[in-house]
This record gives structure tokens, sequence and C-alpha cells, in this order.
């Protein structure tokens, strides 16, 4: 694959081209020369307006569906989605039938053969069959390409078996994830419990269904050691508990989605099911401290949060539909309203590190692994924007402001026809 990248401009703060504006050759899947001007009589010439290049997005959390829920999304189109979203990495979530909780499925979703740009970085459950019960195969399943352990959107209820998880992770340098709820507390609810959800009609789920659970979590950590990192957390107190950790030296992490940075609760008076997320839409001033909490470097990572569902499960009434809106599509276009290009590329690459991928930077010898996008121009999110089969996003008829094009990455494009 020989490709020349025509005036793009880098945003990578890592590279000496760093806001510079450059064309760049790609030779056989690597970067063989970046300069003002390149001519070559056998590259395909790749050109957009506004052309931004930066090193390939990750994303630390996204659900498929296969194998066992293909309705909701397949492999092939969910990684297709990805590559024309602008993500080169999806650490992909094992809420599947079977689960992914042994050294097979993990070799399997990591080897999975593709002609797209984006490459699977699976998590593999805590628990055997995420049950919450027996750890499951975690030595094995490093071994073969996990990235981390979790029970997806599920927590650790019992704290022994969270203190086990922390002290025999360390031995291979294993991360472990704890979605940070107390079901006891949150018992059957589904949004957040607050004036405006009470006017609704619906009994809510208080924070400190989320910071209790945080809190002890952070306890076990200062006591075994380890690395921890806590999903998509919600509230204002969950910012300071992490921050106040990560003061005392604690290896913890975090990430928020960015359905959180955009909505509150305020949003559920149109009573669509697509605002059902778990953890739910919290306040306002939540959603303010979240974004305080990206723009202090408290919060590590920005999710998708990616959770497509079918319309048989999604288009019901509230209490009955299941919790997850899409947002690989919309992600950069969402971040563009809130935050400035070069903060957005830092949060969506800074999972590399913490999950222990390669993060290559835009360099001449390098790898390509590149996300191709334009920060600037304004639209609305549409039902025609979305490429994942399951059509749940809670963000149709939100203003986006820049657009991605693609990415080059693994040998091979997988770009937007514009």
């Amino acid at each position: 694959m020989n490709i020349l990248i025509k005036s793009a401009c880098i945003i990578d703060s890592s590279s000496s081209f760093h806001k510079q504006t450059v064309d760049i050759l790609i030779e056989n899947g690597n970067i063989s020369q970046i300069a003002k001007s390149i001519s070559s009589d056998i590259a395909e010439i790749i050109t957009f307006e506004n052309l931004h290049v930066s090193s390939g997005w990750f994303d630390s959390s996204v659900a498929f569906g296969e194998p066992g829920y293909e309705e909701r999304e397949t492999l092939l189109n969910g990684l297709k989605t990805a590559a024309l979203s602008g993500f080169t990495h999806v650490a992909l979530q094992p809420n599947t039938t079977p689960k992914v909780d042994n050294a097979s499925t993990i070799n399997y979703l990591k080897n999975y053969p593709h002609t797209f740009a984006t490459q699977i970085v699976p998590v593999g459950t805590l628990t055997t069959k995420g049950e919450g019960i027996d750890l499951a195969e975690l030595f094995d399943m490093k071994q073969h390409g996990a990235i981390s352990f979790g029970d997806y959107k599920k927590p650790i209820k019992n704290p022994n078996l969270l203190k086990l998880a922390l002290q025999y992770t360390q031995s291979f340098n294993g991360l472990v994830q704890s979605f940070p709820l107390d079901t006891q507390i949150a018992g059957t609810s589904f949004v957040n419990e607050s004036l405006n959800t009470t006017q609704l009609g619906f009994k809510g789920i208080p924070n400190l269904a989320e910071e209790l659970q945080i809190a002890r979590d952070l306890y076990v950590l200062e006591y075994t050691g380890g690395k921890l990192h806590i999903p998509t957390i919600s509230t204002t107190a969950a910012v300071k508990l992490i921050k106040d950790a990560k003061s005392k030296g604690l290896d913890v992490t975090c990430s928020v989605a960015i359905h959180q940075l955009l909505f509150s609760d305020k949003d559920l008076e149109s009573f669509d099911a697509n605002f059902k997320v778990m953890p739910p839409l919290r306040s306002e001033e939540d959603r303010l401290a979240l974004i305080e909490g990206i723009k202090d470097s408290t919060i590590d990572i920005i999710t998708s949060d990616h959770c497509p569902i079918d319309i048989e499960h999604k288009k019901v009434v509230m209490h009955q539909a299941k919790f997850g809106t899409i947002g690989l599509e919309s992600a950069f276009g969402i971040l563009r309203t809130l935050f400035d290009t070069e903060l957005i590329i830092e949060k969506l690459n800074a999972g590399k590190s913490i999950f222990d991928i390669e993060n290559t930077p835009i360099s001449e010898g390098a790898t390509a692994n590149l996300t191709l996008f334009n920060p600037e121009g304004n639209s609305t999110f549409s039902l025609s924007n979305i490429l994942s089969t399951s059509k749940n996003s809670a963000f149709i008829g939100s203003e986006l402001k820049g657009s991605v094009y693609g990415t080059i990455s693994r040998g091979t494009k997988t770009l937007k026809s514009i």
C-alpha cells in the first residue's frame, strides 16, 4: 500500500512535525517521508478539505454484539464503523454470548480477520462467565492479548474478590476494571435521583451508589497495590475521590462517556429511551464537574461507551428498555463542541499507555497508524450519519463541529467518500 497524503496539518505533540502542514508518504504500511512537498508516481493521492492528521484514536469501551447478539452489531460492521469514525483501536467489551472469559475467545477476537484499519484489543471478563463469583483465567487471557479484565457494567460486589484480583494481576502487570455501582443502593432504578426525575415520575439512583463503590474500591486498592481502572464515572464526588487517590500515589485511572459530558437528567423530559444509559445521566452540576475533571487531567480517558441495542429492546417504554447508546459516529463532532482539538486528541489517545497499547508517533520510519479529520465545520447529527446496525443514538439532533475522514492503519485505509 503506497499512499501520499497531501497538505495535512499534523496534531501530535510527540512528533517534531506537530502543528506543521506537510505531505506524508506511506509505503508498505510505514511512513517513509514527511516533507513540505512530496511527489510520487506510484502512490495513491489522498486529499481532503482542511485535512488534519493525528495518531490513530483509541476507544476504551466499545460493545458490538457478536458473538451471540449479531442483530445488534456484527464485528465486521462494527469495525468498519469504528474505522470511519476515526478509531484505529477499540477495547471490545466481553458482554457477548458466550462471555469472553478464556484464552481461546481472546485469541479469536485479537486475530479477527478483516480489511479495515481498526484493530480489536479485547477486554476479558474478570470472573468466570461474568457471574461475579470466581476469577476467570486472567493470566492465560493476558498472555493471548487481553488488555484488561472487567465484567461489563457489573460491579464487583464482593470486596475480597477485588482484593484477590488486584493482588493476583500484579504478577503479570494486569489491569483490573471495577464498574462504579452499588447495586443494593441503586436497586431497580434506572435514572438519576433528582428533582427533575422525581417530577417525571421516576425513582432514581442516587450519586451515593457510585461514590460508595468507588470509595470502597480505592480503599482496597490502597491495601493491595496493583492497577485499577474505574470506567465511565458520572458524579462530582467521584471526580474528587479519584483526584484524592491519585494525590496519594495510587495507580488508579478512570474514564467518562461522551454522553455524560453533553447531556444531563433534564434531557429525560423527552422520555426517549436512547437517554437510558448506565451510569444514568446526572445533574447539570455533575456534568460540569466531569468537564472540569477532563481539563485538570483527573479524568484520564474519554470513551464513546458505544453500546448498540436492537430496536426491539430500545424503542419501548423507558422502564423496559435496555441501557445504552451508540456513540462512535458522533464522538469527535460532539467533543469538538466542548473542547479544543489538542485536548480531544490527548484524551482519545491517553488510554493507550494505560491499557499497554503502542502509541506510534507520526515520524519517518514509524508504522502508519493515523486518523484523518477536519476540526472545523458545523453540522447536525442525523439518522443518515449512523453507520451502526442499531440506531439507538442519544445524539440524533445534536450539533456537531468538525468531521472525520477515516483511518489509515494496519497496512490499509478506511476512508469516507467525499
